[in-house]
């Protein structure tokens, strides 16, 4: 009899690519998670890991039985949730990883609004980039994350993962005091290919936007500067240090008369924003009122 939790072992080790890395994200020890692979490996009587110096990768065996480990974990999310809603379950914590702005945008009104429809329901909020909280779901972690949309994020078909649309937004020019292009009022992104740019690291999924937004354009971006944090880009674009491409929303409220705003000429790069959780946790009587609320503060609600 295979057990649940060692296939939730599988899926951490194909999902983060090292055993050490999965030991992390399950707070385990490398060697209890090389335990409970063998263990595995002997119930199913398949090798399911090839581990090298370059890490961990699932076999065509241990591919096989992943396909069914996400379909047996999304039941049992499932088991859990009519569980809950059979004892009620119109009490306890929710925890959802989001980032900054994300977290001002949708999260602290959806918490606002739970207060009023489900006061029962306690919000605990972790600060994560989109490609981080994503994995913080798939690790048990978290319970939603709200996400961005980026080169290498889990499609609508993934069959882990539940995603709900929230919302999208362009991209802005952040152009420094005196950029000749500040005087129209937009600005095309292949004029800005000989800039010096600010960008975010890599990794971050704004970072996969600007980059394949510059592709697009015809230029390939290789950023002076970079930052995570909004202020310090628009701060760095005021010091004339460069140009940046910043999401709308993140430029609400913040002080910008040192920097030239400016829309993008014709198709504008986009931030797509979706909330996700573990496949079958999307019924959970705690999780679907969160979903509601943050569809809700999103302008996408039911």
């Amino acid at each position: 009899m295979i057990e649940a939790r060692r296939l939730h072992i599988l899926r951490a080790v194909a999902d983060h690519r090292t055993v050490t890395a999965a030991a992390a994200a399950l707070y385990l020890t490398p060697s209890a998670v090389s335990q409970q692979l063998a263990a595995l490996e002997q119930e199913t009587g398949h090798r399911l890991v090839d581990r090298s110096a370059r890490g961990a990768r699932l076999t065509p065996a241990g591919e096989i039985l992943l396909g069914h480990a996400n379909a047996v974990l999304a039941q049992l999310e499932r088991a859990e949730a009519e569980l809950a809603a059979y004892g009620s379950g119109d009490a306890g914590t929710v925890t959802v990883a989001a980032f900054a702005t994300g977290i001002g945008l949708v999260v602290a009104p959806a918490i606002t609004s739970l207060a009023r429809t489900a006061p029962g329901i306690r919000v605990r909020v972790r600060d994560a980039e989109g490609d981080e909280s994503l994995l913080m779901v798939l690790d048990r972690q978290v319970d939603v994350a709200v996400a961005v949309e980026y080169r290498g994020a889990p499609g609508e078909d993934d069959d882990r993962l539940t995603r709900v649309p929230l919302y999208a937004e362009p991209f802005d020019a952040v152009l420094p005091p005196g950029h000749p292009l500040a005087a129209g009022e937009r600005v095309a992104l292949a004029d800005l290919a000989k800039d010096t740019w600010i960008g975010q690291s890599e990794g971050n999924p704004c970072h996969d936007v600007t980059v394949l937004a510059c592709e697009y354009a015809g230029f390939t971006l290789k950023p002076e500067h970079s930052s995570d944090d909004f202020r310090a880009v628009v701060a760095l674009a005021a010091a004339s240090a460069g140009v940046a491409l910043v999401p709308r929303s993140a430029l609400r409220g913040m002080e910008l008369t040192g920097v030239e705003v400016r829309p993008i000429e014709g198709v504008a790069p986009t931030r797509r924003v979706f909330a996700a959780v573990r496949r079958g946790a999307e019924e959970h009587p705690l999780i679907s009122p969160v979903l509601t609320a943050l569809r809700t503060a999103s302008g996408n609600g039911a």
